[in-house]
């Protein structure tokens, strides 16, 4: 595999897309940037939202950027204001450290006004929707006559919607000598039309399969503490200020105490579970389909009716114990062509479920860090200017306040003024991550030395002693032994039912569960150790008398399982 410094992308480019995440090119990014880099023809490329196709143009448009010329370089087309902002967005952060190259969004609901402005002050690339180009083109305000690159982005989806006049009209305003990339998921009859009409002695190269949404889908995974869930949930959430999610819980009990906890603490937030009348859930999830609410919290059986269509991230607070449960969680995001996240926040020990969960789905979870507390307020401080610039101003209902308004802000400077307003809106996100610890668990990434050593030493590593592991609670938890597993039809929805009936009123916080085949081990924290072993023995599971104990280190309960089986059998 190249990396982008091999596919020509330069330093600058380079440092910010590293700083994004992006370790190496996507398939599409490695095919289409040097040719666009390059002196390559015009091209089609047959690639759906989630590929990496955004990058695949939007690097070598900004690398092919003269700053010194004050003036449209490249346009890129698309067919919805959510997408030409989107790209936008993403053009804006990987011109992070060339911020000399101006980049506009332009599309219809928002103010031409403000549009016209930024425009006369000089830009070098515009990202726009159809219909508004067009509009300031006929006002004089957009010049085409510099223009080298043209993107169309997400083409057949443009056709759908009707644009074929306007990209015809739009492209007789760009010169004959420029490049030109289309983006397309297929190739309809109209497509071809636009590539025989304006493109010249193209090449055509598909990436991945067509119309196949789980390659929309990216799997990515945090590793904390069993103890430390919530908090990575709400250090997700808040660096997704856009968010509009499902949260997946195991029980009924966590997917209201989760919502509850989320709502107590400022989140639009609701909860879904079988305990809710018709009427409630009804309620529930029109307030989700308007995004009144935008994080509902849910059981599996519950979201069963609810399909929604543009949920930009599923998070998995518990992973399910059956894979194919993940596959329906996961196939809920990514879909109709977008992109989308899902999200697993895990404790150390369940690794191993999540790498079957890899082994059965055919896709690679990717590991990253939970965000800090200034990546997280950095990525709310621009949000806010996005809304800003976004937001819709009633010219004519605000302009008799504006002077006493201005009377009263007079004495601040612009500096002062912007200070203010983000306070106003950041105090509490800024006092409650002030000396925020990091919460990812400190053994998840180790340095390659160490993987080696590691590596080396389990070789080396008797059974014994990765028994003995297993017997071993983490930090701040109780290692709590049961004598049913597996072989009983005992699994972790069990034991969560078991210990919610018989210790009720309280939540018993559940760490890393390891179910055998003849008993299972579970962390539950220490302060509620000796209650839980109390209430599990004496009871029953399915006719089988439930003995349980604090784990011993030391203790081979295999061999204990052993002995019972056979003697069951004489």
């Amino acid at each position: 595999m190249k990396t982008f410094e091999e596919l020509g992308v330069n330093e600058p480019l380079r440092k910010a897309v590293e700083e994004l995440g992006f370790e190496s090119p996507m398939p599409v990014q490695e095919r289409v940037i040097p040719r666009l880099l390059g002196d390559a023809h015009d091209i089609i490329a047959l690639a759906q939202t989630g590929t990496g196709k955004t990058a695949a143009f939007g690097l070598p448009v900004l690398q092919r950027i003269n700053p010194d010329i004050n003036k449209p370089q490249a346009l890129i087309l698309s067919p919805t204001r959510e997408l030409c902002l989107q790209i936008g967005s993403d053009l804006a952060d990987f011109s992070k450290y060339i911020p000399a190259v101006k980049v506009l969004p332009v599309y219809g609901g928002s103010s031409i006004e403000s549009q016209i402005r930024t425009l006369k002050k000089g830009v070098q690339i515009i990202v726009a929707t159809p219909g508004r180009l067009i509009d300031l083109i006929k006002r004089g305000v957009v010049k085409l006559d510099d223009v080298h690159t043209v993107v169309l982005d997400e083409a057949d989806e443009m056709l759908n919607m009707g644009f074929l006049d306007s990209l015809e009209e739009i492209l007789s305003y760009v010169p004959e000598q420029r490049k030109m990339l289309l983006f397309s998921a297929t190739m309809p009859a109209d497509i071809m039309k636009i590539a025989k009409r304006y493109m010249k002695d193209y090449e055509e190269i598909v990436v991945g399969t067509r119309n196949e949404g789980a390659q929309n889908v990216r799997h990515i995974y945090y590793m904390v503490n069993a103890r430390d869930k919530y908090l990575a949930l709400k250090r997700v959430v808040d660096n997704s200020p856009s968010i509009y999610a499902i949260v997946f819980c195991r029980t009924r009990r966590d997917t209201q105490e989760v919502a509850d906890s989320l709502i107590r603490d400022g989140y639009n937030a609701e909860a879904l579970h079988g305990d809710l009348s018709q009427q409630q859930r009804d309620i529930v999830m029109k307030k989700f389909r308007d995004r009144v609410v935008t994080i509902l919290v849910a059981t599996d059986v519950a979201a069963r009716g609810l399909d929604v269509d543009d949920l930009t991230h599923v998070i998995n607070y518990g992973l399910p114990d059956d894979t194919a449960v993940y596959t329906h969680r996961s196939g809920r995001t990514g879909r109709a062509g977008k992109s989308g996240v899902s999200i697993a926040i895990i404790h150390s020990r369940e690794k191993g479920k999540l790498r079957e969960i890899e082994r059965i789905i055919g896709k690679t979870f990717e590991r990253k860090d939970v965000p800090t507390p200034e990546h997280i307020i950095e990525k709310q401080l621009y949000n806010l200017a996005d809304r800003l610039e976004r937001v819709k101003v009633n010219e004519e209902e605000i302009a008799r306040y504006l002077p006493g308004i201005s009377r009263k802000l007079e004495w601040l400077s612009e500096e002062d003024l912007l200070k203010r307003v983000i306070s106003l809106e950041f105090n509490r996100l800024l006092d409650y991550y002030k000396d925020a610890p990091n919460i990812d668990f400190i053994d998840a990434k180790p340095t390659k030395a160490e993987r080696k050593g590691r590596k080396g030493e389990q070789h080396e590593r008797p059974k014994n002693d990765k028994e003995k592991d297993r017997r071993t609670a983490e930090r701040g938890f109780e290692r709590v032994y049961i004598n049913v597993g597996k072989r009983d039809g005992f699994f972790a929805g069990n034991l969560i039912d078991m210990l919610n009936k018989l210790i009720p009123g309280k939540r018993v916080d559940v760490g890393r569960i390891d179910l055998l085949p003849g008993y299972s081990l579970f962390d539950v924290k220490k302060s509620d150790a000796r209650k839980v072993v109390g209430a599990l023995t004496g009871s029953e599971f399915y006719g089988k008398r439930i003995h349980s104990e604090i784990a011993d280190a030391d203790r081979d309960y295999s061999k204990i399982a052993e002995k019972r089986k056979n003697n069951k059998k004489k």
